[in-house]
């Protein structure tokens, strides 16, 4: 078992399975790879066990949601760390060590978030979580990268490390 888990919740996602695990895989050598199964009944449980028969897949009888999907998956996990994604990103070489460097060199910081760039334009950010994000006093939230509709380009103006909500 290695210190760091990166856990995919699924929910009858072959079709981002099929697409993205193959980039989960290869640049994700430093970590243990695990598919909680959110009570799927397309075929991506025997999918993952044909194709990427060495990972780890935790099956739930039903779908209990997102956050119940994951924390009774993360009971079944005992790694030091996790990283909990979604089936439908890409991920890239790199992607994990830094994260854990921040996470150990502080033992304040119990999460954290990367930039999330758009899969379609890689130059702009993702509009879902972009660099980070915030509630305004009026209880609204907002990400660095993207107001409302916007969506910037990433020229590494977020490439600071900030305290984000």
């Amino acid at each position: 078992m290695k210190k760091t888990a990166v856990v995919i919740l699924n929910y009858n996602g072959k079709k981002w399975l099929k697409k993205f695990l193959p980039t989960f895989v290869k640049h994700s050598k430093e970590a243990d790879i695990i598919i909680i199964d959110n009570g799927s009944n397309d075929d991506s449980v025997s999918f993952i066990r044909k194709e990427f028969p060495y990972l780890q897949v935790i099956i739930l009888k039903e779908n209990l949601g997102f956050a119940g999907g994951y924390n009774e998956g993360l009971k079944k996990l005992n790694h030091s760390y996790f990283i909990i994604v979604n089936s439908d990103i890409e991920v890239t070489e790199n992607w994990i060590t830094p994260n854990i460097k921040i996470l150990e060199s502080n033992e304040n910081i119990v999460a954290i978030q990367p930039k999330i760039k758009s899969f379609n334009d890689k130059s702009k950010f993702e509009h879902a979580g972009a660099a980070g994000g915030w509630i305004d006093k009026l209880g609204f939230p907002f990400c660095r990268g993207r107001v409302i509709d916007t969506i910037e380009s990433d020229h590494n103006h977020y490439d600071d490390k900030i305290e984000i909500f």
